[in-house]
């Protein structure tokens, strides 16, 4: 009965935790191995969407 309930309030969060984890591991690595560059955030690049044009979005109007 309260299965499914109790389920999702353990799997979430343990999901979000595992998500901080990859985040902290790709970091700790980037750092440890510099010549493969920076890890990219969330968000900060061109999508295939915006007419990427030298590295900055231009979206059309």
């Amino acid at each position: 009965m309260y299965w499914d309930y109790l389920i999702a309030m353990t799997v979430i969060p343990l999901l979000l935790v595992g998500w901080q984890f990859v985040q902290w591991a790709s970091h700790r690595f980037a750092k440890t191995h510099p010549e493969f560059g920076p890890p990219r955030k969330e968000g900060g690049g061109c999508g295939s969407s915006c007419g990427c044009h030298g590295g900055k979005c231009q979206k059309p109007d």
